[in-house]
């Protein structure tokens, strides 16, 4: 873990101290759970993940075209036609 400092307002320390209590974890987890929630809300994917997720879906789906690799630019203007 790495140690950090933060300085709160006397509403959001009391506010941590109260949720700390009613669940029986400390402020720094309260802390640490309010980080993750963020983090995951954020939807920040670095690169190395984004890549990872599109070579996943290589293959598993079908057009029913045979001519995608010469065609894409083509299908996508199709597709985003408004």
């Amino acid at each position: 873990m790495v140690r950090t400092q933060i300085q709160l307002t006397e509403t959001q320390a009391d506010g941590l101290k109260k949720i700390a209590a009613a669940r029986h974890l400390s402020v720094a987890e309260v802390i640490r759970q309010s980080v993750n929630a963020v983090l995951k809300a954020s939807n920040i994917v670095d690169a190395e993940e984004q890549r990872k997720a599109a070579v996943e879906v290589v293959g598993r789906y079908s057009s029913g075209k045979s001519d995608i690799s010469t065609r894409h630019d083509s299908y996508l203007v199709e597709a985003f036609r408004f």
